[in-house]
C-alpha cells in the first residue's frame, strides 16, 4: 500500500461511503412515508348519427376533437391556476409543510410562494400522457392516503370543469355565425315587409293584381252593356225611324258606355282614380309591387333557412358533447410506497461511485503526464 492508494481509499470513504451513510440514514429514519392516488382519465366526445346531416359542412368547423382537448387538459394540470384552486379548498402549503422542520427534503417549506408551490406540484403531482390514445395517469402524492386521494379527486373535478368550458364555448362557436345570420335575415324580413306596408300606404292599393281584376270585370261588364245598346239600337233602326225618342236614348246609351270605357282604359295608363285625383302610373305600381313582393318572399325564404341553420348548428353542438371519462378511480392507498428508499439509496451509490471513479481517473490521468 503506497500513499496514493490510502488516498484513494480515504477519498472513496469520504466521497462515496459517507455520503451513501447519511443518505440512508435520512432515507430510512427521517424521511416522512409518503402515499400514492392514482387515477387516469380521458377526454370524450358524444358524436351521434343526426337526420339534418343534410346541410353539412358544419364539421368543419368543430375543431380536432378529443386529442386536442386532452393536450390542453395535460398543460391546464400543470398551470397555475389550477394551484391556486386547489390550494384554496385544500391548503396545500400549510399541509405539505406540517413536516419541515424534521423533513425538509420532501416537504415544502412555509412561506412558499405561489411559484414555489407550483414548482413543489410538479413534484407530488407525477403526470404520464399517451398523446396517441389521449389517455392521462396522475400519481398524486401526500403523507396520508385520505389527503392524496382527496387531492386526486379535486384534480379530476377541476379537468371535469375545464372541460365543461371548453364544450360550452365550442357550442358558442357553433351558433355564434348561424345567430348572426338569423338576425341579418329577421332584420332583411323586416325592412322587406315595411316597404311592402308602406307602398299599399301610399298607393291604397292593397293587392294590384285584385284590383286589376275589378277593374277588367268592370270593363267586362261594360263591354257586355254595350253590344246590348248596340244589338237595341239595331232592333230600333229596323222597326222605327230616326226621330223616334228611343233610338236618341239608345245612341246616348251607346255614347256614354263607350266613353266610359275609354276613361276606365285611360285609367289603367295615368293612375287616375274613380273620382280624377292622379296617383303613380299604374304598370309602374305594378311593377314596384312585384318588385317588393319578391323581396319579402325571398327574405322570408332566408329567415326560415337561417333559422333551420340554427337549430340544426345548436343540436350538432349538444351532441358534440365533450366529457371527462375516468376509466381509473382515485385509489385509496394502503401503504406508503414513497419515497423509494432502496431505489434512492441504490441511485445515489451509483453516482457517487462513478463520481468517485471519475476524479480517480483524473488523478491517475495526471499523474502518468508527469
Amino acid at each position: 500500500m503506497r500513499k496514493r492508494h490510502w488516498g484513494l481509499i480515504s477519498g472513496l470513504v469520504l466521497l462515496v461511503l459517507a455520503p451513501l451513510v447519511l443518505v440512508a440514514v435520512y432515507l430510512f429514519t427521517v424521511a416522512e412515508d409518503q402515499y400514492a392516488s392514482v387515477t387516469g382519465f380521458t377526454v370524450r366526445q358524444e358524436e351521434g348519427g343526426s337526420a339534418t346531416d343534410f346541410l353539412g359542412g358544419i364539421d368543419l368547423f368543430a375543431g380536432a376533437g378529443g386529442s386536442s382537448d386532452a393536450d390542453i387538459l395535460f398543460e391546464f394540470i400543470q398551470s397555475q391556476k389550477i394551484v391556486e384552486t386547489i390550494d384554496a379548498r385544500l391548503d396545500l402549503r400549510e399541509y405539505y409543510a406540517q413536516h419541515w422542520e424534521t423533513d425538509k427534503v420532501f416537504s415544502l417549506w412555509p412561506d412558499a410562494s405561489i411559484e414555489d408551490l407550483l414548482w413543489y406540484w410538479k413534484r407530488v403531482v407525477r403526470i404520464s400522457y399517451d398523446q396517441g390514445a389521449g389517455l392521462i395517469e396522475l400519481e398524486v402524492l401526500a403523507f396520508d392516503p385520505e389527503y392524496a386521494r382527496a387531492l386526486a379527486t379535486e384534480i379530476v373535478a377541476e379537468s371535469q370543469a375545464m372541460i365543461n368550458q371548453l364544450a360550452a364555448a365550442a357550442r358558442e362557436d357553433a351558433t355564434r355565425y348561424a345567430r348572426a345570420d338569423l338576425d341579418d335575415a329577421l332584420e332583411r324580413l323586416k325592412t322587406a315587409r315595411e316597404a311592402l306596408t308602406a307602398f299599399r300606404t301610399r298607393s291604397q292599393i292593397v293587392d294590384p293584381e285584385a284590383d286589376i281584376q275589378s277593374r277588367m270585370g268592370v270593363m267586362n261588364n261594360l263591354q257586355q252593356q254595350l253590344a246590348e245598346a248596340l244589338i237595341e239600337y239595331d232592333l230600333l233602326r229596323e222597326t222605327s225611324n230616326a226621330n223616334d225618342p228611343r233610338v236618341t236614348q239608345v245612341q246616348r246609351r251607346i255614347a256614354v258606355i263607350r266613353e266610359r270605357i275609354a276613361s276606365e282604359r285611360e285609367t289603367f295608363a295615368s293612375g287616375a282614380d274613380d273620382v280624377g285625383a292622379l296617383r303613380d302610373d299604374y304598370p309602374s305600381l305594378i311593377a314596384e309591387f312585384e318588385s317588393l313582393t319578391v323581396d319579402r318572399e325571398y327574405a322570408e325564404e332566408t329567415y326560415r333557412a337561417a333559422l333551420t341553420a340554427l337549430d340544426v348548428a345548436r343540436a350538432k353542438a349538444d351532441r358534440r358533447s365533450r366529457y371527462l371519462a375516468t376509466y381509473v378511480e382515485p385509489t385509496l392507498a394502503e401503504s406508503a410506497e414513497y419515497p423509494q428508499r432502496y431505489v434512492l439509496t441504490g441511485l445515489t451509490a451509483l453516482f457517487l461511485f462513478l463520481a468517485w471513479s471519475i476524479l480517480a481517473l483524473v488523478y491517475y490521468s495526471i499523474r502518468d503526464r508527469r
